[in-house]
């Protein structure tokens, strides 16, 4: 488990849990990839998240997870095992066409609502594994520190690390931070062989789309358009976004901003002239509703994605940090290969 202190009441449940879970149940994902983890000096593990260096002394087995992107990174490496559940919202899109669908029926969708610290204890959550802005906020009151000082670990989504200017978020390029989750997470839960073999083939899947991309003059340039009227909420250089389209042979025009997730001016898109835009499909503004908005915003009326009519949906999961990611980049990539066709 994490080093760190516990308060009594919590560790006693943790400690209760220890014991009636031992044995093969407390492995249940290990022997995918060999003998027994007290056996073979796995552990201590020590693993840099977000510029914090954390050693565990044995695989969590009771996180809960905030978000749909953030679930599935744990269902593609086969930790359900080790889940006590996960939070998210009803908003994120079609659950059951994808390959780590089996995930979801076997956790438990523990709410719908905000991540709480309530929640996690009544979880008994030994690791919550959230992003800023993903579960974790100071305005809300719950943060890592906040579940440190009840004796609940936390590992954060490398896409939001903050990188010391406010809180602006991004340290690495998007898909670098789930590379880097992954390869963290595997060997946190000794599954590294898994990790390393999704990997390779989101990888391969990459670059097979790059292959085929646009490339040069032939790359249009992308808008990323998350919500918002007065002004749009989009990505920067550090969120998924910036990848998927640049990857799938766009030009991200906002590839300038340093940060992930961020709102600029709708003169500063009109100005850059996009010749696709990317819709964030969620929420409780639809998909056909934002395009409809973007059709009839008067400054946008002489913008080329609107003007043309090259509005393309991509939905949250895809966007987000997750491993949906390069199947999106594939998806995306095919779009951009009939632009100017």
């Amino acid at each position: 488990m994490p080093r760190f202190a516990r308060p009594a009441a919590l560790a006693l449940a943790v400690a209760t849990l220890t014991l009636s879970g031992c044995g093969a149940q407390v492995t249940s994902s290990q022997g995918k990839e060999g003998g027994s983890r007290a056996a073979d000096g796995h552990y201590p593990v020590t693993v840099e998240n977000c510029g914090e260096k954390k050693t565990y002394d044995a695989a969590p087995r009771r996180v809960v997870t905030n978000d749909v992107g953030i679930t599935e990174i744990m269902f593609a490496l086969g930790l359900e095992d080790h889940m006590a559940g996960y939070v998210m919202p009803d908003d994120k899109g079609d659950l059951t066409s994808v390959p780590w669908k089996d995930g979801y029926g076997r956790t438990t969708w523990l709410s719908k609502e905000r991540i709480n610290k309530e929640l996690v204890l009544d979880a008994r959550a030994d690791l919550v594994f959230a992003g800023w802005n993903y579960g974790f906020s100071e305005g809300e009151g719950f943060t890592p520190e906040a579940l440190r000082r009840v004796g609940v670990d936390s590992y954060l989504l490398s896409e939001s690390c903050r990188n010391g200017q406010g809180k602006a978020r991004g340290v690495m390029a998007p898909l670098d931070a789930l590379y880097t989750d992954l390869r963290n997470l595997g060997r946190v839960f000794d599954v590294e062989g898994r990790a390393e073999t999704l990997i390779a083939s989101f990888r391969k899947e990459v670059a097979a789309a790059q292959a085929k991309a646009p490339k040069g003059a032939d790359r249009p340039r992308v808008f990323l358009y998350d919500d918002g009227q007065d002004k749009p909420l989009t990505s920067g250089a550090y969120a998924g976004p910036h990848d998927i389209i640049t990857k799938a042979g766009g030009d991200h025009i906002m590839k300038d901003l340093k940060d992930s997730w961020t709102t600029v001016g709708w003169e500063t898109v009109v100005a850059r002239d996009p010749e696709v835009i990317v819709i964030n499909n969620y929420g409780d503004t639809t998909a056909e509703q934002k395009r409809t908005f973007l059709r009839s915003y008067k400054p946008l009326a002489n913008v080329s994605a609107v003007r043309n009519d090259r509005i393309v949906v991509l939905d949250y999961v895809d966007l987000v940090e997750s491993p949906r990611n390069p199947a999106a980049i594939s998806s995306l990539a095919a779009e951009l290969r009939n632009v100017g066709s």
